[in-house]
């Protein structure tokens, strides 16, 4: 997969309107992978990453998971345990609108990670959130089965795949 965000953007970009939606500059880059894309699955959850586990235990090949965890700075959403089973299920990566712990550890990890920051305290556990339902942060709305770009300059969807 050999992709530019900025080259998308040029090449899907017109006058007349987007196909490609630009999500704001918040992320941190974690993970490996610096460049992935895919078909987005969503969750929207608060401070429980219950369903986080649930997803990356599933087939990931060929997606991205856009976890919407309220923008909370107060847990971490996805750990290296999590992130080693997203690796082992397929999983192109994840985009958490929340944060992530072990961060040296999931850096070594194959997969793509975007968060908003780090932080060392796990979330509960009560099996408490939605999958499959469209999410927004970022001034952008995330649909399932749409397609995620991300490299070193960005986030991209698009309601169609580009590459």
């Amino acid at each position: 997969m050999s992709f530019k965000t900025p080259d998308l953007c040029d090449q899907f970009e017109s006058d007349l309107g987007k196909s490609v939606r630009v999500v704001a500059p918040m992320f941190k880059s974690y993970g490996s992978r610096e460049v992935f894309s895919g078909r987005i699955v969503t969750l929207k959850l608060f401070e429980d990453n219950s369903l986080v586990r649930t997803a990356f235990g599933e087939d990931g090949r060929g997606k991205v998971l856009v976890v919407d965890g309220g923008g909370s700075l107060r847990c971490a959403l996805v750990g290296d345990q999590l992130a080693i089973l997203a690796q082992k299920n397929g999983w192109e990566g994840v985009v958490v609108y929340g944060c992530i712990r072990d961060s040296g550890d999931i850096n070594g990890i194959d997969i793509g990670v975007r968060a908003l920051d780090t932080h060392p305290q796990k979330s509960i556990k009560r099996n408490v959130g939605e999958r499959d339902l469209p999410v927004t942060f970022g001034g952008v709305t995330f649909h399932p089965g749409e397609y995620l770009y991300v490299d070193s300059d960005g986030v991209l969807v698009s309601e169609k795949p580009l590459t």
